[in-house]
Protein backbone atom coordinates (compact mmCIF):
# COMPACT_ATOMS: atom_id res chain seq x y z
CA UNK A 1 0.00 0.00 0.00
CA UNK A 2 2.83 2.03 0.97
CA UNK A 3 4.69 1.74 -2.26
CA UNK A 4 1.73 2.06 -4.38
CA UNK A 5 0.93 5.54 -3.43
CA UNK A 6 4.16 6.64 -3.14
CA UNK A 7 3.81 5.27 -7.09
CA UNK A 8 0.60 7.06 -7.34
CA UNK A 9 2.51 10.20 -6.11
CA UNK A 10 5.27 9.48 -8.92
CA UNK A 11 2.28 9.38 -11.55
CA UNK A 12 0.75 12.37 -10.40
CA UNK A 13 4.01 14.58 -10.63
CA UNK A 14 4.68 12.62 -13.99
CA UNK A 15 1.50 14.08 -14.93
CA UNK A 16 2.41 17.56 -14.68
CA UNK A 17 5.26 17.52 -16.54
CA UNK A 18 4.77 17.04 -20.47
CA UNK A 19 6.65 18.84 -23.40
CA UNK A 20 4.60 22.43 -24.14
CA UNK A 21 6.05 24.51 -26.88
CA UNK A 22 7.97 27.62 -25.13
CA UNK A 23 8.20 31.42 -26.35
CA UNK A 24 11.79 32.04 -26.35
CA UNK A 25 12.62 35.59 -25.94
CA UNK A 26 15.55 36.00 -28.51
CA UNK A 27 17.99 38.49 -28.32
CA UNK A 28 16.69 41.02 -30.98
CA UNK A 29 13.83 41.02 -28.70
CA UNK A 30 11.57 38.42 -31.11
CA UNK A 31 9.87 35.71 -30.11
CA UNK A 32 10.63 32.24 -31.12
CA UNK A 33 8.31 29.31 -30.53
CA UNK A 34 10.27 26.04 -29.34
CA UNK A 35 9.54 22.81 -27.93
CA UNK A 36 10.42 22.90 -23.79
CA UNK A 37 12.86 19.93 -24.02
CA UNK A 38 15.19 22.58 -26.28
CA UNK A 39 15.03 25.33 -23.45
CA UNK A 40 18.71 25.83 -21.13
CA UNK A 41 19.74 27.65 -18.12
CA UNK A 42 20.34 31.01 -19.15
CA UNK A 43 17.38 31.35 -21.79
CA UNK A 44 14.41 33.56 -21.42
CA UNK A 45 10.84 32.92 -22.40
CA UNK A 46 7.55 35.27 -22.24
CA UNK A 47 4.59 32.84 -20.82
CA UNK A 48 0.39 34.44 -20.93
CA UNK A 49 -2.62 33.02 -18.79
CA UNK A 50 -3.53 30.26 -19.72
CA UNK A 51 0.07 28.90 -20.53
CA UNK A 52 1.54 26.30 -18.61
CA UNK A 53 5.01 26.96 -17.62
CA UNK A 54 7.54 25.12 -19.47
CA UNK A 55 10.79 24.83 -17.35
CA UNK A 56 11.53 26.13 -13.88
CA UNK A 57 12.88 29.51 -13.52
CA UNK A 58 13.08 32.98 -12.40
CA UNK A 59 10.66 36.09 -12.71
CA UNK A 60 12.53 38.74 -14.39
CA UNK A 61 9.46 41.08 -15.61
CA UNK A 62 5.70 40.93 -15.16
CA UNK A 63 3.13 40.11 -12.28
CA UNK A 64 1.28 36.86 -12.52
CA UNK A 65 -1.08 34.67 -10.58
CA UNK A 66 -0.15 31.31 -11.08
CA UNK A 67 -1.82 27.52 -10.31
CA UNK A 68 0.56 25.54 -8.39
CA UNK A 69 -1.79 22.88 -7.20
CA UNK A 70 -0.30 20.16 -9.53
CA UNK A 71 2.73 20.64 -6.92
CA UNK A 72 1.46 21.85 -3.87
CA UNK A 73 -1.76 20.41 -3.75
CA UNK A 74 -3.57 24.09 -2.57
CA UNK A 75 -5.80 25.53 -5.06
CA UNK A 76 -5.52 28.80 -3.68
CA UNK A 77 -3.42 31.17 -6.78
CA UNK A 78 0.03 32.47 -5.96
CA UNK A 79 1.01 35.72 -7.12
CA UNK A 80 4.59 35.96 -8.72
CA UNK A 81 6.62 38.83 -9.24
CA UNK A 82 10.47 39.94 -9.57
CA UNK A 83 12.14 40.93 -6.69
CA UNK A 84 11.71 38.60 -4.03
CA UNK A 85 13.90 35.34 -3.37
CA UNK A 86 9.79 33.44 -2.96
CA UNK A 87 7.65 35.06 -5.15
CA UNK A 88 10.25 35.16 -8.02
CA UNK A 89 10.39 31.65 -8.07
CA UNK A 90 8.53 29.08 -10.53
CA UNK A 91 8.25 25.64 -11.51
CA UNK A 92 7.62 23.89 -14.60
CA UNK A 93 4.49 22.24 -15.33
CA UNK A 94 2.41 24.76 -13.68
CA UNK A 95 0.17 26.64 -14.83
CA UNK A 96 -0.09 31.19 -15.37
CA UNK A 97 -3.71 31.50 -14.42
CA UNK A 98 -3.53 35.67 -15.65
CA UNK A 99 -1.52 38.45 -16.96
CA UNK A 100 1.74 37.68 -18.25
CA UNK A 101 5.52 36.76 -16.97
CA UNK A 102 9.30 37.19 -18.78
CA UNK A 103 10.97 34.15 -17.01
CA UNK A 104 14.61 33.31 -17.07
CA UNK A 105 15.23 29.48 -17.24
CA UNK A 106 17.07 27.92 -14.01
CA UNK A 107 17.60 24.48 -14.98
CA UNK A 108 18.55 21.97 -18.28
CA UNK A 109 15.77 19.57 -19.37
CA UNK A 110 15.94 16.71 -16.89
CA UNK A 111 17.25 18.80 -14.17
CA UNK A 112 14.38 20.67 -12.93
CA UNK A 113 12.15 20.38 -9.50
CA UNK A 114 9.81 17.57 -11.06
CA UNK A 115 12.14 15.68 -12.45
CA UNK A 116 14.60 15.65 -8.82
CA UNK A 117 11.05 14.93 -7.29
CA UNK A 118 10.01 12.36 -9.40
CA UNK A 119 13.54 10.52 -9.14
CA UNK A 120 13.34 10.83 -5.17
CA UNK A 121 9.68 9.31 -4.58
CA UNK A 122 10.52 6.52 -6.76
CA UNK A 123 13.95 5.96 -5.35
CA UNK A 124 14.09 7.03 -1.71
CA UNK A 125 12.98 3.60 -0.46
CA UNK A 126 16.01 1.81 -2.22
CA UNK A 127 18.60 3.21 0.52
CA UNK A 128 19.26 1.28 3.25
CA UNK A 129 19.73 3.85 6.82
CA UNK A 130 22.97 3.25 8.50
CA UNK A 131 20.27 1.45 11.25
CA UNK A 132 19.05 -0.63 9.04
CA UNK A 133 22.60 -1.46 7.96
CA UNK A 134 23.94 -2.07 11.12
CA UNK A 135 20.57 -4.04 12.52
CA UNK A 136 21.41 -6.55 9.17
CA UNK A 137 24.67 -6.99 10.42
CA UNK A 138 23.33 -7.91 13.88
CA UNK A 139 20.57 -10.22 12.57
CA UNK A 140 23.72 -12.16 10.06
CA UNK A 141 25.58 -12.75 13.32
CA UNK A 142 22.62 -14.17 15.22
CA UNK A 143 22.17 -16.00 12.08
CA UNK A 144 26.02 -17.52 11.67
CA UNK A 145 24.86 -18.53 15.77
CA UNK A 146 22.34 -20.59 15.35
CA UNK A 147 23.76 -21.91 12.30
CA UNK A 148 26.99 -23.36 14.51
CA UNK A 149 24.35 -24.63 16.93
CA UNK A 150 22.55 -26.62 14.30
CA UNK A 151 26.02 -27.79 12.88
CA UNK A 152 26.78 -29.15 16.05
CA UNK A 153 23.52 -30.59 16.66
CA UNK A 154 23.85 -34.34 14.80
CA UNK A 155 27.54 -35.01 17.12
CA UNK A 156 25.94 -34.13 19.77
CA UNK A 157 22.40 -35.76 19.11
CA UNK A 158 24.65 -39.49 18.15
CA UNK A 159 26.51 -38.42 21.59
CA UNK A 160 23.83 -38.85 23.47
CA UNK A 161 22.07 -41.52 22.14
CA UNK A 162 19.45 -39.43 20.46
CA UNK A 163 19.52 -39.31 16.74
CA UNK A 164 17.91 -36.28 14.83
CA UNK A 165 17.34 -36.54 11.58
CA UNK A 166 18.56 -33.86 8.76
CA UNK A 167 15.08 -32.88 7.70
CA UNK A 168 14.52 -31.95 11.49
CA UNK A 169 17.31 -29.81 11.54
CA UNK A 170 16.76 -28.07 8.71
CA UNK A 171 13.09 -27.16 9.42
CA UNK A 172 14.66 -26.15 13.21
CA UNK A 173 17.62 -23.79 11.50
CA UNK A 174 14.27 -22.21 9.55
CA UNK A 175 12.32 -21.92 12.86
CA UNK A 176 15.27 -20.52 14.81
CA UNK A 177 17.02 -17.98 12.14
CA UNK A 178 15.82 -13.98 12.77
CA UNK A 179 13.44 -13.98 10.11
CA UNK A 180 10.86 -11.82 11.80
CA UNK A 181 12.83 -8.56 12.30
CA UNK A 182 14.31 -9.24 8.58
CA UNK A 183 11.37 -9.63 7.14
CA UNK A 184 9.86 -6.73 8.66
CA UNK A 185 12.64 -3.88 8.03
CA UNK A 186 11.82 -2.74 4.65
CA UNK A 187 8.20 -2.28 5.68
CA UNK A 188 9.30 0.02 8.79
CA UNK A 189 11.06 1.89 6.21
CA UNK A 190 8.51 2.17 3.64
CA UNK A 191 6.03 3.06 5.93
CA UNK A 192 8.43 6.03 7.52
CA UNK A 193 8.72 7.18 4.06
CA UNK A 194 5.05 6.54 3.16
CA UNK A 195 3.95 9.07 6.29
CA UNK A 196 6.15 11.45 5.36
CA UNK A 197 4.43 12.04 1.86
CA UNK A 198 1.08 11.66 3.50
CA UNK A 199 2.15 14.98 5.22
CA UNK A 200 2.96 16.48 1.54
CA UNK A 201 6.64 16.38 2.08
CA UNK A 202 8.84 14.70 -0.03
CA UNK A 203 12.00 13.55 1.02
CA UNK A 204 15.63 12.49 -0.53
CA UNK A 205 15.78 8.92 1.24
CA UNK A 206 14.93 6.82 3.93
CA UNK A 207 18.33 8.12 5.55
CA UNK A 208 16.50 11.89 6.03
CA UNK A 209 13.83 10.32 7.15
CA UNK A 210 15.57 8.15 9.60
CA UNK A 211 17.69 11.38 10.98
CA UNK A 212 14.85 13.32 12.37
CA UNK A 213 14.12 10.51 14.69
CA UNK A 214 17.87 11.04 15.87
CA UNK A 215 17.51 14.93 16.04
CA UNK A 216 18.42 16.86 19.32
CA UNK A 217 18.46 20.40 18.37
CA UNK A 218 15.58 22.21 16.18
CA UNK A 219 16.54 25.71 14.73
CA UNK A 220 12.83 27.58 13.48
CA UNK A 221 12.44 31.14 12.45
CA UNK A 222 10.10 33.01 14.66
CA UNK A 223 8.71 34.31 11.73
CA UNK A 224 5.77 31.98 9.88
CA UNK A 225 6.84 29.08 11.98
CA UNK A 226 6.14 30.61 15.92
CA UNK A 227 4.46 33.63 15.13
CA UNK A 228 1.65 33.83 12.01
CA UNK A 229 3.94 35.33 9.37
CA UNK A 230 2.95 38.63 8.75
CA UNK A 231 3.57 41.01 11.56
CA UNK A 232 1.20 44.16 11.08
CA UNK A 233 1.13 47.91 11.73
CA UNK A 234 -0.43 48.22 15.31
CA UNK A 235 0.50 51.71 16.37
CA UNK A 236 2.63 54.85 15.63
CA UNK A 237 4.26 56.30 18.39
CA UNK A 238 5.79 59.76 18.49
CA UNK A 239 8.74 61.12 19.97
CA UNK A 240 10.31 64.41 20.36
CA UNK A 241 7.46 66.55 20.49
CA UNK A 242 6.19 65.36 16.96
CA UNK A 243 2.68 65.03 16.14
CA UNK A 244 0.56 61.33 15.30
CA UNK A 245 0.21 63.05 11.66
CA UNK A 246 3.80 64.15 11.19
CA UNK A 247 5.07 60.40 11.95
CA UNK A 248 2.30 58.56 9.52
CA UNK A 249 3.33 60.82 7.37
CA UNK A 250 7.17 60.10 7.60
CA UNK A 251 5.89 56.29 8.03
CA UNK A 252 4.03 56.55 4.52
CA UNK A 253 6.87 57.85 2.50
CA UNK A 254 9.09 55.15 4.29
CA UNK A 255 7.01 52.40 3.24
CA UNK A 256 6.00 53.51 -0.63
CA UNK A 257 8.21 51.07 -2.08
CA UNK A 258 7.88 48.55 0.44
CA UNK A 259 6.15 44.97 -0.81
CA UNK A 260 6.39 43.30 1.95
CA UNK A 261 3.18 43.09 3.72
CA UNK A 262 4.78 44.72 7.09
CA UNK A 263 5.33 47.66 4.61
CA UNK A 264 1.84 47.34 3.18
CA UNK A 265 0.86 47.55 6.14
CA UNK A 266 2.13 50.53 7.51
CA UNK A 267 1.35 52.22 4.48
CA UNK A 268 -2.48 50.90 5.20
CA UNK A 269 -1.95 52.03 8.84
CA UNK A 270 -0.73 55.57 7.78
CA UNK A 271 -3.40 56.55 5.14
CA UNK A 272 -6.52 55.27 7.31
CA UNK A 273 -4.74 58.11 9.74
CA UNK A 274 -5.05 61.05 6.87
CA UNK A 275 -1.29 60.37 5.75
CA UNK A 276 -0.28 61.65 2.13
CA UNK A 277 2.81 61.64 0.35
CA UNK A 278 3.65 65.53 -0.63
CA UNK A 279 6.26 64.17 -3.79
CA UNK A 280 5.78 62.13 -6.52
CA UNK A 281 7.01 58.72 -5.96
CA UNK A 282 8.30 58.39 -9.52
CA UNK A 283 11.27 60.95 -8.95
CA UNK A 284 12.26 59.15 -5.88
CA UNK A 285 14.68 56.38 -5.37
CA UNK A 286 13.55 53.18 -2.99
CA UNK A 287 16.09 51.68 -0.65
CA UNK A 288 15.37 48.53 -0.19
CA UNK A 289 15.76 46.35 2.88
CA UNK A 290 19.33 44.64 3.83
CA UNK A 291 20.39 42.49 6.28
CA UNK A 292 23.50 44.66 6.84
CA UNK A 293 21.78 47.85 7.28
CA UNK A 294 18.99 46.45 8.58
CA UNK A 295 17.11 49.70 7.15
CA UNK A 296 14.83 50.38 4.18
CA UNK A 297 13.49 53.77 3.38
CA UNK A 298 13.22 56.60 0.30
CA UNK A 299 15.36 59.42 -1.07
CA UNK A 300 13.77 62.39 -2.52
CA UNK A 301 15.11 64.87 -5.02
CA UNK A 302 16.12 67.43 -2.82
CA UNK A 303 18.66 65.49 -1.11
CA UNK A 304 15.91 64.30 2.18
CA UNK A 305 16.72 60.47 3.18
CA UNK A 306 13.59 58.85 5.17
CA UNK A 307 14.30 55.68 6.58
CA UNK A 308 12.60 53.18 8.73
CA UNK A 309 14.32 49.74 10.34
CA UNK A 310 15.79 48.16 13.60
CA UNK A 311 16.31 50.76 16.60
CA UNK A 312 19.67 50.34 16.89
CA UNK A 313 20.20 50.59 12.94
CA UNK A 314 18.13 54.08 12.68
CA UNK A 315 20.22 55.43 16.13
CA UNK A 316 23.38 55.11 14.08
CA UNK A 317 21.71 56.70 10.58
CA UNK A 318 20.91 59.50 13.03
CA UNK A 319 24.60 59.57 14.43
CA UNK A 320 25.90 59.71 11.37
CA UNK A 321 24.49 62.90 9.96
CA UNK A 322 25.18 64.13 13.41
CA UNK A 323 21.65 63.75 14.61
CA UNK A 324 20.66 63.91 18.52
CA UNK A 325 18.54 60.74 19.97
CA UNK A 326 16.23 61.13 22.85
CA UNK A 327 15.34 58.64 25.99
CA UNK A 328 11.87 58.67 24.70
CA UNK A 329 12.85 56.88 21.68
CA UNK A 330 14.11 53.78 24.29
CA UNK A 331 10.95 54.42 26.48
CA UNK A 332 8.96 53.43 23.12
CA UNK A 333 11.37 51.22 22.41
CA UNK A 334 11.09 48.97 25.97
CA UNK A 335 7.23 49.38 25.50
CA UNK A 336 6.72 47.81 22.19
CA UNK A 337 9.13 45.18 23.15
CA UNK A 338 7.59 44.13 26.24
CA UNK A 339 4.51 43.32 24.14
CA UNK A 340 6.25 41.11 22.76
CA UNK A 341 6.14 43.22 18.98
CA UNK A 342 8.42 44.40 16.79
CA UNK A 343 9.84 47.89 17.47
CA UNK A 344 10.87 49.86 13.82
CA UNK A 345 12.00 53.46 14.32
CA UNK A 346 11.61 55.69 11.38
CA UNK A 347 13.60 59.13 10.72
CA UNK A 348 14.08 61.80 8.45
CA UNK A 349 17.36 63.11 7.99
CA UNK A 350 18.89 63.41 11.46
CA UNK A 351 15.61 63.70 13.09
CA UNK A 352 13.59 60.69 14.66
CA UNK A 353 10.25 60.56 14.61
CA UNK A 354 9.31 57.83 16.47
CA UNK A 355 8.28 54.17 16.87
CA UNK A 356 6.20 51.77 14.40
CA UNK A 357 4.89 48.86 16.95
CA UNK A 358 4.45 45.94 14.59
CA UNK A 359 2.07 43.48 15.99
CA UNK A 360 3.40 39.93 16.24
CA UNK A 361 0.88 36.71 17.17
CA UNK A 362 1.86 33.28 18.34
CA UNK A 363 0.58 30.20 16.17
CA UNK A 364 -1.84 28.45 18.56
CA UNK A 365 -0.68 25.03 20.23
CA UNK A 366 2.70 26.12 19.50
CA UNK A 367 3.66 26.08 22.95
CA UNK A 368 2.24 22.32 23.55
CA UNK A 369 4.21 21.05 20.48
CA UNK A 370 7.35 22.71 21.82
CA UNK A 371 6.74 21.39 25.49
CA UNK A 372 6.29 17.90 23.65
CA UNK A 373 9.94 18.65 22.00
CA UNK A 374 10.96 19.01 25.31
CA UNK A 375 10.09 16.00 26.81
CA UNK A 376 11.44 13.91 23.83
CA UNK A 377 14.83 15.52 24.76
CA UNK A 378 15.13 17.80 21.67
CA UNK A 379 15.98 21.56 22.46
CA UNK A 380 14.42 24.53 20.27
CA UNK A 381 16.42 27.16 18.60
CA UNK A 382 14.27 30.05 17.81
CA UNK A 383 15.92 32.56 15.41
CA UNK A 384 14.78 36.33 14.65
CA UNK A 385 16.18 38.99 13.72
CA UNK A 386 13.38 41.03 16.57
CA UNK A 387 16.02 42.59 19.31
CA UNK A 388 16.59 40.75 22.33
CA UNK A 389 14.05 42.22 24.55
CA UNK A 390 11.27 41.47 21.52
CA UNK A 391 12.89 38.31 21.35
CA UNK A 392 12.69 36.96 24.90
CA UNK A 393 8.83 37.83 25.49
CA UNK A 394 8.30 35.55 22.40
CA UNK A 395 10.80 32.88 23.36
CA UNK A 396 8.75 32.78 26.57
CA UNK A 397 5.25 33.04 25.21
CA UNK A 398 6.13 30.36 22.49
CA UNK A 399 8.08 28.35 25.41
CA UNK A 400 11.23 27.61 22.98
CA UNK A 401 14.33 26.63 25.07
CA UNK A 402 16.77 29.02 23.54
CA UNK A 403 16.87 32.23 21.00
CA UNK A 404 19.29 34.08 19.18
CA UNK A 405 18.07 37.92 18.41
CA UNK A 406 18.97 40.55 15.76
CA UNK A 407 19.97 37.25 14.12
CA UNK A 408 21.50 37.63 10.22
CA UNK A 409 21.92 34.42 7.92
CA UNK A 410 24.99 34.05 8.96
CA UNK A 411 23.85 33.39 11.96
CA UNK A 412 22.31 30.40 11.17
CA UNK A 413 24.99 28.10 9.96
CA UNK A 414 27.09 29.60 12.76
CA UNK A 415 24.54 28.01 15.22
CA UNK A 416 24.32 25.00 13.48
CA UNK A 417 27.69 24.70 13.56
CA UNK A 418 27.96 25.31 17.19
CA UNK A 419 25.33 22.22 18.51
CA UNK A 420 26.84 20.06 15.93
CA UNK A 421 30.22 20.85 17.25
CA UNK A 422 28.36 19.46 20.74
CA UNK A 423 27.58 15.74 19.17
CA UNK A 424 24.00 17.19 18.57
CA UNK A 425 22.22 16.62 15.56
CA UNK A 426 20.49 19.34 13.91
CA UNK A 427 17.30 20.05 11.79
CA UNK A 428 15.97 23.67 10.04
CA UNK A 429 13.43 24.94 7.73
CA UNK A 430 14.26 27.60 4.84
CA UNK A 431 12.84 29.37 1.52
CA UNK A 432 15.58 31.42 0.39
CA UNK A 433 18.83 31.42 -1.05
CA UNK A 434 21.00 32.54 1.76
CA UNK A 435 19.21 29.62 3.51
CA UNK A 436 21.29 26.96 1.36
CA UNK A 437 24.45 26.73 3.13
CA UNK A 438 22.54 26.46 6.43
CA UNK A 439 20.24 23.70 5.15
CA UNK A 440 22.99 22.04 3.93
CA UNK A 441 24.87 21.67 6.59
CA UNK A 442 22.14 20.99 8.99
CA UNK A 443 21.43 16.82 9.58
CA UNK A 444 17.62 17.43 8.68
CA UNK A 445 17.61 20.57 6.02
CA UNK A 446 13.73 20.95 5.19
CA UNK A 447 13.43 23.29 2.05
CA UNK A 448 9.98 25.07 1.62
CA UNK A 449 8.74 24.47 -1.72
CA UNK A 450 7.73 28.29 -2.29
CA UNK A 451 11.48 28.39 -2.04
CA UNK A 452 14.14 29.52 -4.31
CA UNK A 453 15.94 26.45 -6.34
CA UNK A 454 19.10 26.79 -4.27
CA UNK A 455 17.52 26.27 -1.07
CA UNK A 456 15.78 23.16 -2.28
CA UNK A 457 18.50 21.42 -3.67
CA UNK A 458 20.64 22.09 -0.76
CA UNK A 459 17.91 20.24 1.99
CA UNK A 460 17.16 16.91 2.00
CA UNK A 461 13.27 17.28 2.07
CA UNK A 462 10.89 19.05 0.22
CA UNK A 463 7.80 20.52 1.72
CA UNK A 464 5.25 20.57 -0.78
CA UNK A 465 3.16 22.77 1.13
CA UNK A 466 5.63 25.64 2.28
CA UNK A 467 4.84 25.26 6.23
CA UNK A 468 7.86 25.18 8.25
CA UNK A 469 5.66 24.07 11.33
CA UNK A 470 5.68 20.57 9.82
CA UNK A 471 9.14 20.28 10.49
CA UNK A 472 8.11 19.42 14.12
CA UNK A 473 5.43 16.96 12.51
CA UNK A 474 8.50 15.26 11.08
CA UNK A 475 10.91 14.91 13.76
CA UNK A 476 7.92 13.06 15.49
CA UNK A 477 7.57 10.60 12.68
CA UNK A 478 11.14 10.22 12.34
CA UNK A 479 11.12 9.41 16.53
CA UNK A 480 8.30 6.73 15.86
CA UNK A 481 10.29 5.28 13.00
CA UNK A 482 12.71 4.75 15.24
CA UNK A 483 10.78 3.73 17.84
CA UNK A 484 8.70 1.01 15.84
CA UNK A 485 12.08 -0.64 14.44
CA UNK A 486 13.60 -0.76 18.13
CA UNK A 487 10.25 -2.12 19.63
CA UNK A 488 10.03 -5.04 17.08
CA UNK A 489 13.78 -5.69 17.02
CA UNK A 490 13.71 -6.53 20.73
CA UNK A 491 10.42 -8.54 20.16
CA UNK A 492 12.39 -10.30 17.18
CA UNK A 493 15.46 -11.36 19.31
CA UNK A 494 13.43 -12.06 22.38
CA UNK A 495 11.39 -14.06 20.40
CA UNK A 496 14.16 -16.04 18.70
CA UNK A 497 16.10 -16.54 21.41
CA UNK A 498 12.53 -17.96 23.63
CA UNK A 499 11.67 -20.52 19.92
CA UNK A 500 15.17 -21.72 20.89
CA UNK A 501 14.74 -22.63 24.63
CA UNK A 502 10.73 -23.61 23.72
CA UNK A 503 11.83 -26.09 21.06
CA UNK A 504 15.40 -28.15 22.48
CA UNK A 505 13.64 -29.81 25.20
CA UNK A 506 11.19 -31.43 23.11
CA UNK A 507 13.70 -32.43 20.27
CA UNK A 508 15.97 -34.73 22.93
CA UNK A 509 13.68 -35.82 25.40
CA UNK A 510 16.35 -38.62 26.50
CA UNK A 511 19.45 -36.73 28.12
CA UNK A 512 18.05 -35.14 31.09
CA UNK A 513 16.72 -31.86 29.57
CA UNK A 514 12.64 -33.14 29.76
CA UNK A 515 12.55 -30.97 32.60
CA UNK A 516 12.90 -28.06 30.85
CA UNK A 517 10.18 -28.98 28.64
CA UNK A 518 7.68 -27.06 30.45
CA UNK A 519 5.39 -26.98 27.72
CA UNK A 520 5.09 -30.85 27.22
CA UNK A 521 4.93 -30.50 23.37
CA UNK A 522 3.58 -34.03 22.12
CA UNK A 523 6.68 -34.83 19.80
CA UNK A 524 9.36 -33.65 18.18
CA UNK A 525 7.69 -33.48 14.61
CA UNK A 526 5.01 -31.52 16.47
CA UNK A 527 7.49 -29.38 18.40
CA UNK A 528 9.31 -28.41 14.99
CA UNK A 529 6.13 -28.39 13.02
CA UNK A 530 4.42 -26.00 15.63
CA UNK A 531 7.61 -23.61 15.13
CA UNK A 532 7.80 -23.52 11.78
CA UNK A 533 3.52 -22.60 11.53
CA UNK A 534 4.38 -19.93 14.12
CA UNK A 535 7.19 -18.30 12.43
CA UNK A 536 5.07 -18.82 9.09
CA UNK A 537 2.37 -16.28 10.95
CA UNK A 538 4.35 -13.92 13.26
CA UNK A 539 5.79 -12.36 10.33
CA UNK A 540 2.16 -11.43 8.67
CA UNK A 541 0.23 -10.63 12.17
CA UNK A 542 3.24 -7.75 13.14
CA UNK A 543 3.13 -6.31 9.46
CA UNK A 544 0.46 -3.83 10.40
CA UNK A 545 2.66 -2.50 13.65
CA UNK A 546 5.17 -2.02 11.25
CA UNK A 547 2.79 -0.43 8.74
CA UNK A 548 1.48 1.94 11.34
CA UNK A 549 4.20 2.48 13.72
CA UNK A 550 4.29 2.13 17.45
CA UNK A 551 2.25 4.21 19.32
CA UNK A 552 4.43 7.56 19.79
CA UNK A 553 4.63 8.93 23.36
CA UNK A 554 7.48 11.88 23.85
CA UNK A 555 9.21 10.28 26.16
CA UNK A 556 13.21 10.15 26.66
CA UNK A 557 15.58 7.88 25.19
CA UNK A 558 15.69 6.00 28.69
CA UNK A 559 11.98 5.66 29.45
CA UNK A 560 11.84 4.52 25.57
CA UNK A 561 14.26 1.71 25.95
CA UNK A 562 12.84 0.86 29.39
CA UNK A 563 8.85 0.40 28.34
CA UNK A 564 10.56 -1.27 25.20
CA UNK A 565 11.88 -4.06 27.09
CA UNK A 566 9.35 -4.68 29.39
CA UNK A 567 6.55 -4.58 26.47
CA UNK A 568 8.44 -6.06 23.64
CA UNK A 569 11.21 -7.93 24.71
CA UNK A 570 8.89 -9.75 27.66
CA UNK A 571 6.17 -10.02 24.98
CA UNK A 572 8.60 -11.57 22.94
CA UNK A 573 9.79 -14.73 25.12
CA UNK A 574 5.91 -15.30 26.43
CA UNK A 575 4.60 -14.96 22.37
CA UNK A 576 6.09 -18.27 21.27
CA UNK A 577 5.73 -20.49 24.48
CA UNK A 578 1.99 -19.64 24.19
CA UNK A 579 1.48 -19.91 20.43
CA UNK A 580 3.44 -23.12 19.77
CA UNK A 581 2.09 -24.89 22.55
CA UNK A 582 -1.71 -24.04 21.41
CA UNK A 583 -0.48 -24.80 17.62
CA UNK A 584 1.01 -27.86 19.04
CA UNK A 585 -2.64 -29.05 20.63
CA UNK A 586 -4.17 -28.33 17.31
CA UNK A 587 -1.84 -30.82 15.45
CA UNK A 588 -1.77 -33.17 17.83
CA UNK A 589 -5.50 -32.87 17.66
CA UNK A 590 -5.62 -33.62 14.22
CA UNK A 591 -3.19 -35.98 13.59
CA UNK A 592 -0.64 -34.35 11.67
CA UNK A 593 2.38 -35.37 14.23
Amino acid sequence: MAEGRGKAQADSLRATKSDVIARKLLPDGSIQEVNSTTLRRGDQIKVIAGDVIPADGEVIAGVAAVDESAITGESAPVLKQPGTDIASSVTGGTRINSDELTIRVTSDPGQGFIDRMIALVEGASRTKTPNEIALTVLLAVLTQVFLVVIATLPTVSVYVKSPVSIAVLIALLVALIPTTIGGLLSAIGIAGMDRVAQFNVIATSGRAVEACGDINTLVLDKTGTITLGNRMAEEFIPVKGHSLDEIAQISLASSIFDETPEGKSIVKLAESLGAKLDFSPKNAEGIEFSAKTRMSGIDLPNGVEIRKGAVDAIKGFVRSRNGKLTPELDAAYERVSKLGGTPLAVCKNDDIYGVIYLKDIIKPGIKERFDQMRRMGIKTVMLTGDNRLTASVIAQEAGVDDFIAEATPEDKIEVIRSEQAQGKLVAMTGDGTNDAPALAQANVGVAMNSGTQAAKEAANMVDLDSDPTKLIDIVTIGKQLLITRGALTTFSIANDVAKYFAIIPAIFPGIGVSGLNIMGLVSTQSAVLSALIYNALIIPALIPLALTGVKFRPLTADQLLQRNIFIYGLGGVIAPFIAIKIIDIFIASVGLA
